[in-house]
């Protein structure tokens, strides 16, 4: 089983003291994100996970955890998003600098493979111009580069949740000759660092220009990574458009992350994030709140892909 953790929220940076308390018990109840009277009960034992992929904007609530989750023998990697963008469009990440740092600590604790760095997703106004993203790419290879080997980006996307303030802030999706004329730079750039692009569900072809479509939960890589094959790891997330991702378990909730990125796909508004924060509670089987008279049910269906099936679906009440 692979454990996303999560695209849904920033565990590492927000709750991480949770996501521990959740490991050491063994399981971790998950709202369905589309019906929240319904749970499922996920058993998170070493025995059937295969690997957990983090997703982050800030590694360092959780740096001092990794020792712990090493000792525990989980695999994981992680997903490290760093933008060039201001408090215009990421209010809650004030301090880029640190966000750089964060990086290079977390990439010389675990090791560059296990920490891919992300530029998206990439967005364009009168502000944020194809030079300037050329130049902030350029700068933060030059800063990060040693520390990892490989860039994911994509373009930004509108979606039902982030559609209204990105038509606020007079961010249009980006046109086909914008999105090529930033790739051919951002390739040469990254060639000179020894780094290789790979684009996250993407619906332009950029593979002429020499970035391939890649997978953020990538079956041959985890494999590599745990030393072992998995049973499934060609079979699809299927849950989003254009995505190549193996099929995973997220762990997380959307409307719970705080840093009020205007373009967030995963938050109706900050303020609802903001309240349903401050419901959190790190000693809870649940991210926000606590379980109360809802059903609970365990993951059904073939969700082990090194493991032991049956042990993926016991009931642990």
């Amino acid at each position: 089983m692979i454990v996303s953790c999560s695209r849904r929220t920033d565990i590492p940076a927000f709750y991480s003291e949770w996501f521990m308390n959740r490991l050491r018990d063994g399981y971790v109840c998950v709202r369905n994100p589309y019906n929240h009277n319904q749970i499922s009960k996920i058993y998170l034992s070493r025995e059937v996970v295969d690997c957990i992929v983090f997703w982050t904007k800030n590694s360092g609530p959780m740096m001092k955890d990794l020792d712990e989750i090493h000792e525990l023998g989980y695999e994981y990697y992680f997903h490290f998003t760093i933008t060039p963008y201001q408090t215009d469009i990421e209010p809650g990440l004030k301090d880029k600098k640190e966000s750089v740092k964060n990086f290079i600590r977390l990439s010389e604790k675990i090791g560059k493979e296990k920490v891919i760095l992300r530029y998206d997703p990439i967005l364009f106004t009168p502000k944020y111009t194809i030079d300037y993203h050329e130049k902030a790419f350029e700068k933060l290879c030059k800063q990060v580069g040693m520390h990892t080997k490989k860039v994911v980006i994509s373009f930004v996307d509108h979606y039902r949740k982030n559609h209204k303030k990105l038509i606020e802030a007079d961010i249009l999706e980006p046109e086909e000759n914008q999105v090529r004329d930033l790739s051919v730079r951002l390739v040469k750039i990254a060639s000179q660092y020894g780094l290789y692009l790979e684009t996250c569900a993407e619906k332009y072809d950029l593979a002429d220009l020499g970035i391939k479509h890649g997978a953020c939960i990538d079956g041959s890589y985890i494999a590599e990574l745990i030393g072992s094959k998995l049973i499934n790891e060609n079979r699809k997330d299927g849950n989003r458009a254009l995505c190549g991702c193996m099929e995973s378990i997220d762990i997380g909730q959307y409307d719970t992350c705080l840093h009020a990125c205007t373009y967030c796909y995963a938050n109706i508004s900050d303020r609802l994030a903001k309240q349903n924060n401050g419901e959190h509670d790190p000693k809870s089987d649940i991210l926000i709140g606590r379980i109360g008279r809802e059903n609970i049910t365990v993951r059904k269906g073939n969700i082990s892909f090194r493991k032991d099936k049956d042990l993926c679906q016991q009931a642990l009440l």
